[in-house]
């Protein structure tokens, strides 16, 4: 049997296991990767809560069950593909080392670098998202400490990481446990309170409505490959990534239906600040909505956490610097651009918001394009293959058009 060592080195390229691989005395548990997995679908409270019942607001919210069960249909396809890639190929890499071992390593650090200024993008920007947009519908006198909480939250997500893993870790799966508990609570809220109607699964929508209200919920998924960074990290990467992720993704996507579906009986809901929230508050009280609130900002919190931690994976796997260094480095850059953030937080939320969506669909473009060309060294089907390929390359060009159209709007 192969030992634990060597199975962190991957199999993308033959070369020596980098210091990102080489880092970790231990291996990540399968629990504590499905904490990171939890984390990192959406996470699951920010879908439910806000961004799905968003999405379905207007006319699609009589089809918003129907919307949400095809949307986690769509994804299906990305997500097959990233899991046979993963039975092969496991490193610090993730992504990175997927299109390594389909297209060489030029390929591959041209997708390292996009996604690498796309999630650094998105943990300066994101900040200004949880502080001025979502706690200020929670906590309404949260305003006077916005200043503070936007230097607070990168200096918080720093120290977490900077802590070590094992604290990175343990607050991760807090933040997973968390969300599930709250998430299933409001499920459970909206099922008992809110007759789902019939119609709520059915295409009574109108087509071209339903289908954006899919398309964009699907896309929600996309930070679902974050735990693809620990594979070098775990001792039987290929099965704890296909089972975390397979289960999680399920759980993740029946919560959503879950606490979604039944607002087809009183669309108005959906128009709410945080939809989520008024449901809680409607029918559980105010403290369970605060409870709603503040769980999804800290949702939103725990996506950058997650992303923290695959950056300093992928960083040291394609530089070979020492973890620590990546890590602090990281950190330092978050930390230091917070201040800057305050001098016209809308307007840096706003200038950041596209190139990084931009990269991080290039990215996953290219991630699935060169997909082929991983399964035929697999000598696996090609027509599996070429059908996964088509669609997952669909997914990420509705992204990018998504993304550009919204833009220009």
């Amino acid at each position: 049997m192969t030992t634990f060592p060597a199975r962190i080195t991957g199999t993308s390229a033959g070369r020596p296991a980098s210091t990102a691989e080489l880092f970790v005395a231990r291996p990540v548990s399968a629990w504590a990767f499905a904490g990171v997995a939890v984390t990192s679908v959406g996470g699951p409270l920010a879908l439910a809560a806000l961004y799905a019942p968003g999405i379905v607001a207007g006319p699609a919210s009589v089809s918003a069950g129907l919307a949400m069960v095809a949307a986690v249909a769509v994804f299906a396809f990305p997500l097959a593909i990233w899991l046979r890639y993963a039975r092969h190929v496991n490193g610090a890499g993730g992504l990175y080392s997927f299109v390594e071992a389909a297209a060489g390593r030029r390929v591959a650090v041209v997708q390292a670098g996009l996604w690498i200024v796309s999630y650094l993008l998105y943990l300066l920007y994101t900040t200004a998202q949880i502080v001025y947009d979502t706690l200020p519908a929670v906590l309404p006198g949260e305003r006077r400490y916005q200043p503070v909480l936007e230097i607070a939250i990168p200096v918080a997500l720093a120290g977490v990481m900077i802590a070590g893993r094992r604290v990175a870790l343990l607050i991760i799966g807090l933040v997973a446990a968390g969300q599930l508990a709250i998430t299933a609570a409001l499920g459970g809220v909206t099922l008992t309170h809110l007759a789902t109607p019939v119609s709520s699964f059915g295409a009574s929508a109108p087509a071209g409505s339903l289908a954006t209200a899919t398309g964009q919920t699907a896309l929600l998924f996309i930070c679902g490959s974050l735990p693809l960074f620990l594979g070098g990290e775990l001792a039987r990467p290929a099965r704890t990534i296909r089972r975390g992720l397979t289960a999680v993704y399920l759980v993740t996507g029946a919560l959503i239906v879950a606490a979604v579906a039944p607002l087809a009986a009183d669309p108005a809901i959906t128009r709410a600040p945080i939809p989520g929230m008024a449901v809680a508050e409607r029918f559980a009280g105010h403290g369970f909505a605060d409870t709603v609130g503040v769980g999804v900002a800290v949702s939103v919190a725990g996506v950058m956490l997650v992303e923290y931690l695959a950056l300093s994976r992928l960083v040291g796997a394609v530089t070979s610097w020492p973890m620590r260094r990546v890590i602090v480095a990281i950190g330092a850059a978050v930390v230091l651009a917070a201040p800057f953030t305050l001098i016209n937080p809308q307007r840096i939320y706003n200038d950041l918001l596209m190139p990084s969506l931009v990269a991080l669909w290039l990215s996953q473009l290219m991630v699935f394009a060169v997909y082929p060309r991983f399964a035929a060294r697999q000598h696996d089907r090609p027509l599996p293959a070429w059908v996964l390929t088509v669609a997952a390359t669909a997914f990420t060009v509705y992204g990018l058009w998504a993304t550009i159209q919204h833009s220009g709007s």
